[in-house]
């Protein structure tokens, strides 16, 4: 059973950073691609960042792209997000998933993934 809890969330200024961890337990972990998502009040979850199993390729949405940067460091079984230059638009819910299958390319749509963590709030002060 794959396991995932993110931190890292907190209360930032406009133009600040933070970074999101997504620690991951569960057999062949570092095999899966992964992703993060963002759920915003009365918005659909929305696809944020997301690397393929090898975390050689990533993909990002237009909004974030050249502020925001997804790593993994398999040493640690964690999934990381980077933030830069935040703006109160990216005020969500930041979570963290992968999926059961295993070399997986990148996933953008939250129905190919099947484990979710829990969440960590992101707020973007103006």
């Amino acid at each position: 059973q794959v396991h995932l809890v993110e931190s890292g969330g907190g209360l930032v200024q406009a133009g600040g950073s933070l970074r999101l961890s997504c620690a991951a337990s569960g057999p062949t972990i570092n095999s899966r691609a992964m992703g993060w998502f963002r759920q915003a009040p009365g918005k659909e979850r929305e696809f944020v960042a997301a690397l393929d199993w090898s975390g050689t390729t990533t993909d990002y949405t237009d909004s974030v792209k050249g502020r925001f940067t997804i790593s993994r460091v398999n040493a640690e079984n964690t999934l990381y997000l980077q933030m830069n230059s935040l703006k109160p638009e990216d005020t969500a819910v930041y979570v963290c998933a992968t999926e059961r299958a295993l070399y997986g390319a990148i996933r953008k749509s939250p129905v190919l993934y099947d484990y979710w963590g829990q969440g960590t709030q992101v707020t973007v002060a103006s």
